[in-house]
């Protein structure tokens, strides 16, 4: 039986790419968040060959969104020109800028709402929530050719949302203090009521259409922005988003992440397994606690083989998996620089390291201001010929 509600999905070429960063504007003062995001984006002026830049929920955060591309070059050449247009222009109007999925020492109450609709409906839903959502992540979009592909994709996924954001972790300061967290950014996105994982019985389009049709009735979503998945589709533009992900302190490992979401999805959709996404459910939540908690030192539980086991030994040996796949579709290089990171650590490391040899965190800030101000590396160094994955 058809849904009487109907939500076209917009099919799109397999394994195409889209990335989006949210970025922090602070001070070069005091390093403190700045209400800066109007005044900049009003000032800004870019012919969009590279992608967007966009207002978020409070005035001390920009999203920039590249172009749909084929391959992780396309992608970090739109985020390398995102980049430098953010930081020649921050610089122009006195603004520091830089990545990290939280703040180190921001007071949430000083926090200003952005105009706009859809910002002040999210502020009158939830309240303090909203400011509190001052917090920046990276969302991957991979495209995919039809909405049962979509849903299909989204799922499978889901079991690897641990490894997303171990990988990405750059959070583990807040409000002033070490969480002990390596993520901490994601216990703020887990307050929100439609956050977490797809229901595991939806296995088709048509399915997923009932679903937010019902959601829509009684009056728990108006639409799919509602639904704060860790993965989640996105029928406007033929993708599959996923959200777990920090923002990193520097557009190459954003690139790396992409590049890995890449190579995943195409060993996925093309090896098709079976998975279970009401077993895999069982275990979500605490997979994901544990990778926020841990990081790479995280302990996974295995509903299938009955046990947990390391996420940075069974991470490597997924992406030893994913060769293949990277080296088809010229991202090889991406993928081997993310297994470095299984053992020498990621952007949550260096933070805290940072911050044991020059104990200040508005220091610790400026750093990172730093960090994200410097170039591509890939775009300066010719990689090795890798043939295209458009002729697969």
């Amino acid at each position: 039986m058809k849904p009487t509600y109907q939500l076209p999905f917009t099919a799109s070429r397999a394994l195409t790419l889209g990335v989006e960063l949210e970025l922090q504007l602070v001070s070069p003062r005091d390093f403190d968040l700045t209400r800066a995001a109007t005044d900049l984006l009003a000032s800004l002026h870019h012919d969009g060959r590279h992608g967007d830049v966009k207002l978020e929920i409070t005035e001390s955060m920009i999203e920039i969104n590249t172009q749909p591309r084929q391959d992780i070059t396309a992608i970090t050449q739109d985020l390398e020109g995102l980049r430098a247009l953010l930081v020649d222009q921050c610089q122009k109007n006195n603004i520091s800028i830089c990545g990290g999925g939280t703040h180190p020492f921001h007071r949430w109450p000083e926090r200003r709402i952005c105009p706009g609709e859809r910002f002040a409906f999210l502020h009158d839903r939830y309240g303090y929530l909203s400011k509190q959502f001052t917090v920046f992540g990276q969302h991957i979009h991979i495209g995919v050719t039809s909405g049962d592909d979509a849903i299909w994709l989204t799922h499978a996924l889901n079991a690897y949302v641990p490894y997303f954001i171990a990988l990405s972790a750059s959070s583990p300061f807040q409000d002033g203090t070490d969480t002990h967290f390596d993520s901490a950014r994601l216990t703020a996105v887990s307050a929100f009521p439609l956050s977490g994982q797809a229901p595991g019985t939806l296995n088709s389009w048509a399915d997923f259409e009932k679903h937010l049709e019902l959601l829509q009735a009684c009056g728990v979503a108006h639409g799919i922005k509602d639904l704060y998945w860790d993965v989640r589709p996105k029928p406007e533009y033929g993708t599959v988003e996923i959200r777990v992900c920090d923002t990193p302190l520097h557009i190459d490992r954003a690139a790396e992440l992409a590049a890995f979401a890449q190579s995943l999805a195409s060993y996925l959709l093309r090896e098709r397994p079976v998975i279970s996404p009401e077993l895999q459910g069982l275990v979500a939540r605490y997979n994901k606690f544990q990778a926020c908690r841990y990081g790479l030192h995280a302990e996974l539980a295995d509903p299938i083989a009955h046990q947990t086991q390391p996420l940075a030994h069974t991470l490597i040996v997924l992406l030893d998996t994913l060769r293949p796949d990277a080296q088809a579709l010229g991202c090889r290089a991406q993928l081997e620089h993310l297994r470095e990171v299984c053992t020498q650590g990621g952007d949550a490391h260096w933070l805290r390291h940072y911050l044991h040899t020059h104990p200040s965190l508005p220091e610790l800030t400026r750093a990172a201001t730093e960090r994200f101000a410097q170039k591509s590396a890939y775009l300066h160094t010719k990689p090795p010929a890798t043939p295209s994955h458009t002729s697969r």
